[in-house]
């Protein structure tokens, strides 16, 4: 059987990135003898950090676990961006080493537009109703607009742990999407 070529990328360039990686160190780490464990291990306690609290958070705004204060879960959330930083990092030492690996496979793509709307919808939680939470009592509802944020929040959470999940499944070329190559 005899597999189609792969498109050209004129936006990205694998190559290009796999030499930065080189270059820059992060190659020989991720195929190091304990770079790979390693990093997905860092990326799985980030996992942990950000659902621990930002999930939480996000549930208590749902309505579950009433007796405890969103102020006082809210101070659990820069446990959730050292989680996300952790995972940044770690997601980086993956894509750089293996890009053709991530970048076009469909369950990675899906993985960044849902953090994406993760970052969106985390603004405008912030930038609207953030406020009018940190003031509600431990047995309080939250406003229906942060229920909203809540739900969204949570599902794109648990949309990217099972995009991560699958990455594996969907391995390029025999799952090659590039919508901006030629």
């Amino acid at each position: 059987m005899v597999e189609a070529p792969i498109p050209q990328d004129t936006v990205l360039d694998p190559v290009a990135i796999v030499n930065w990686s080189i270059d820059s160190g992060l190659f020989d780490i991720a195929y190091s003898a304990w770079g790979w464990p390693i990093a997905e291990i860092v990326h799985f306690t980030g996992l942990c950090l950000l659902m621990g609290s930002v999930g939480i958070y996000d549930l208590r705004m749902m309505g579950a676990f009433k007796g405890i204060s969103l102020a006082g879960l809210h101070r659990l959330v820069p446990f959730g961006v050292l989680g996300f930083v952790l995972c940044a990092a770690s997601g980086a030492i993956f894509v750089s080493s293996s890009p053709d690996q991530y970048l076009y496979n469909p369950a990675w793509q899906i993985k960044m537009a849902l953090i994406a709307i993760a970052g969106i919808n985390m603004a405008g939680f912030y930038l609207t109703t953030a406020g009018a939470v940190r003031s509600l009592t431990p047995y309080q509802d939250a406003p229906r607009r942060a229920r909203i944020f809540a739900i969204v929040s949570f599902g794109c959470w648990m949309g990217v742990i099972a995009a991560g999940r699958v990455i594996t499944a969907f391995r390029p070329p025999a799952w090659f999407w590039c919508g901006w190559c030629s």
